[in-house]
């Protein structure tokens, strides 16, 4: 996959087919974009997605702003998913008030040789946000490309939104988080060192430090599993600050994998949370701790 980020001085030499979005969380909403950008490559288009970074929250925003994929995770998700361009728009002040019109003519027409456009039905681009959907289709037929607005896919009778499932997310309904994304929520960091407790009480873990940009679950233990080498390994994950063992308040990702003994400090892997169990808790001693371990681990594997 291609990927043009940084600058606004670009052109591709291919016609393409574009899907636009913020695609925060990538959900099933969005994966049908990029369904269709893909099965126009059978037609000769090149597949590419349009996208600004920093995301419009974080850059009209007035803090720091947590995102249910962060730019690496957008990224591996669209490679994954067969998109040839990537391309990471630079939101600035230039580029936040460039008129709509503009936007279609002078970025998707000239610079992207669009062909085709995808986009949902609440896309919005340009000044002040006046860009919409009805726009898209009026100027793609002037400048002679074909727009496709899809409607919005919804579950239990709910339309599907990122603001949706970051409501889940914040509530640790992660069932529901997947029902609405089409996969388990995950969260992908190099593996850290512990304070490896858990290995000297014949539990051991792997540690995680998430990235700050990444929106949490609240904290607690979480039926889970490990993608790892082109395997998964079933796991059970505690997510937060171990009030039993640390005062460093320091927010980690502390997993447990299931009939796995390998070595893999340093290597990357992706935390699935399939399920909340119980939240954190602190206990009176570090054999409390072991028991409740020993306890979350066999029902996780009854579970799992």
């Amino acid at each position: 996959m291609e990927l043009i980020r940084g600058t606004a001085e670009f052109r591709l030499e291919k016609c393409c087919a574009v899907a636009i979005g913020k695609f925060d969380g990538i959900h099933r909403g969005h994966q049908e974009l990029l369904k269709n950008i893909r099965e126009k490559k059978k037609e000769g288009l090149l597949a590419a997605v349009f996208t600004f970074d920093p995301p419009p929250a974080v850059f009209f925003g007035s803090g720091v702003y947590q995102g249910l994929t962060t730019r690496e995770e957008k990224r591996r998700i669209f490679k994954k998913t067969g998109v040839d361009i990537l391309i990471e728009f630079p939101l600035n002040e230039k580029s936040a008030a460039m008129e709509p019109e503009a936007f279609i003519r002078e970025i998707l027409a000239d610079k992207m040789q669009a062909a085709y456009v995808v986009a949902g039905m609440d896309v919005t681009f340009g000044n002040r946000g006046t860009g919409n959907s009805q726009m898209l289709v009026q100027y793609g037929k002037k400048l002679g490309f074909t727009v496709d607005i899809i409607d919005k896919i919804c579950l239990d009778g709910e339309e599907i939104s990122s603001s949706r499932i970051r409501a889940e997310v914040e509530r640790g309904n992660m069932e529901q988080v997947s029902a609405l994304i089409g996969f388990p929520y995950s969260i992908t960091g190099t593996v850290v060192h512990g304070r490896r407790l858990g290995r000297t009480i014949g539990m051991p873990t792997v540690n995680l430090l998430p990235p700050s940009d990444k929106l949490l679950p609240p904290k607690g233990v979480y039926y889970s599993y490990v993608s790892y080498g082109g395997m998964h390994y079933k796991s059970i994950t505690n997510i937060g600050k171990k009030p039993t063992v640390s005062q460093d308040g320091v927010m980690g990702v502390e997993t447990f994998l299931y009939d796995f003994d390998e070595d893999i400090y340093g290597r990357e892997i992706t935390v699935n949370l399939l399920k909340y169990k119980r939240p954190e808790m602190k206990f009176d001693s570090v054999e409390s701790l072991a028991a409740q371990m020993q306890k979350d681990i066999r029902e996780g594997k009854l579970y799992l």
